[in-house]
Parts: structure tokens; sequence; C-alpha cells
């Protein structure tokens, strides 16, 4: 992946350059899209994944994030290669629980499912944001999901209840680090037209004996409707993340930002 030529700062609404930022996940999908915005609007990035993709040639770390020393490796290397971070996106997330609702999930899932998506952002914030606070600047942004208010208890129970931690962390996290001029957002999409998702229609489509434009309609269907017809795509979050990481959000913190097309039914 190679950054296209951005334009000068003075003729952009959003500019990042100088900023230095580790999006985690970063190889596909949203987080894919995230990398590609932030390297076109200026900013120095790092991002990781467990292995690297052919032909992904942005600056990159192989980690498993679920792991206390995989987390601790992927810091250090951030400090190496970058001295420092200014903006941390967090992307990391998914599940591979199975179908059959809370009596499927045993110890072993439950672990598993923290492990993706709460505590790799818990232990990279307790290497890195520090060193935020010291410089009195700095953007944590945490991508949570629909699913911690919206959770389907046939098969996202586990993950649900991660995000909804990830969230609570995430506003805590806030309320400390704030007032020493960090600022942390909680971005929480819905449905992303990635591959997995395309993926997915492609299979419930086959399993119904439907074509791909029934799967997706089953999966709008399972979250009741996304009343504007479609999942967001992936340069529309990245867009957000974008946005929220720049300095004109500047006196956004310990808040939270729905992409859902308007899928969550309440205020």
């Amino acid at each position: 992946m190679t950054a296209e030529p951005h334009a000068p700062a003075a003729n952009r609404f959003l500019d990042l350059t100088g900023k230095r930022a580790l999006i985690t996940s970063g190889t596909r999908g949203a987080g894919a899209a995230t990398v590609s915005l932030f390297q076109d609007l200026g900013a120095e990035i790092l991002t990781t994944a467990r292995t690297r993709p052919a032909g992904f040639d942005a600056p990159f770390v192989a980690a498993d994030l679920t792991t206390a020393e995989g987390c601790a490796a992927l810091a250090s290397e951030v400090h190496e290669r970058l001295g420092g971070v200014d903006i941390i996106v967090h992307m990391l997330g998914g599940s591979s629980a199975p179908a059959g609702g809370f009596e499927a999930l045993s110890d072993v899932l439950w672990a598993s499912e923290l492990d993706l998506n709460l505590m790799p952002a818990v232990r990279l914030d307790r290497e890195l944001v520090p060193g935020m606070v010291e410089r009195g600047k700095g953007v944590v942004i945490h991508v949570t999901s629909i699913q911690s208010r919206l959770p389907l208890p046939e098969a996202t129970t586990a993950y649900a209840a991660a995000k909804a931690a990830l969230s609570t962390y995430s506003k805590s996290l806030s309320k400390q680090v704030s007032p020493h001029g960090v600022r942390v957002v909680r971005v929480s999409p819905g449905w992303i037209d990635t591959e997995a998702s395309i993926d997915l229609a492609q299979r419930l489509a086959a399993e119904s004996g439907g074509d791909i434009a029934q799967g997706r309609k089953m999966i709008m269907d399972s979250l009741g409707g996304i009343p504007i017809g479609r999942p967001s795509s992936p340069m529309e979050v990245a867009s957000l993340i974008a946005f929220l990481a720049s300095d004109r959000a500047g006196t956004i913190t310990g808040t939270e930002y729905v992409i859902d097309g308007g899928t969550v039914p309440t205020v």
C-alpha cells in the first residue's frame, strides 16, 4: 500500500502532517482504509497484524496482540521506529465464537474474546499513553461496536460484552488523562462493507439458496434493518476516525460516535 501524494496542508480541511500514528489491525477492511487515509493526510504511521499480507507495503510490525508479549513487542517497536506516538487507533477486534447463545461459550471462548477485543487496547495504552501525558498532548481512539448496545444473543454475546467493557474502560481513561491534554474518543461502527462481510453474505446466500443480495438482506434483517439501506464503507469509517484524530476535533473527548446508518433504534 502506497499513499497518494497529498495536497499542501493549507488546501486541506484535515491535516495530520507531523503526527505519529499507531493503527492496529491495519491490513484489511476499515483498518486498511484508515492507514491509507492517514498516510494521505501526511501522518507517519505504523500498523500491525499477525502476518503481513502479500503486496502490503505500509510500515508494518508483525505481532499477536492477543498476548501480553505481542503488545509489549509492538510498543517497543513504536518507541524505536517512531520515537513515541501522537495518535493511537485501536482497530483490532472481531469474534470467532460459535453460534448457540450463552451456553456455547466456554471459559476459554470468553477469555479469547476479551483477549482480542479489550486487552490489546488496555495493554498498549498502558505502554504508550504515559508518553502522551508527559508531552501534554495526544489522541486515543478506541473502535468499539454497536453490538455493545445491540447484542445478538445467538452469536455475539461475548464479543458484545468485550466491546462494552472497552467502551467503559475508554470513558474511564478519558476522565484520567484529558486534564493532561490527551483526548480519548470512541468510534462505534455498525455493519461495515468489508471483505469479511462480503464473505458472510456469500455464505448466507449459499446456505439459503439465494444470491449475494439476499445474503446482504439477511445480515441487515438480523440487525433489525439499516434505515439508510446499506452498510458503511471502510473509507466512511476511516474518515470519521481521521476527523476525530485531527486538531479540528480539539475539544472532543470522552464520548462515542456511532456510525451505523441508523441501525441502533434508540437515542
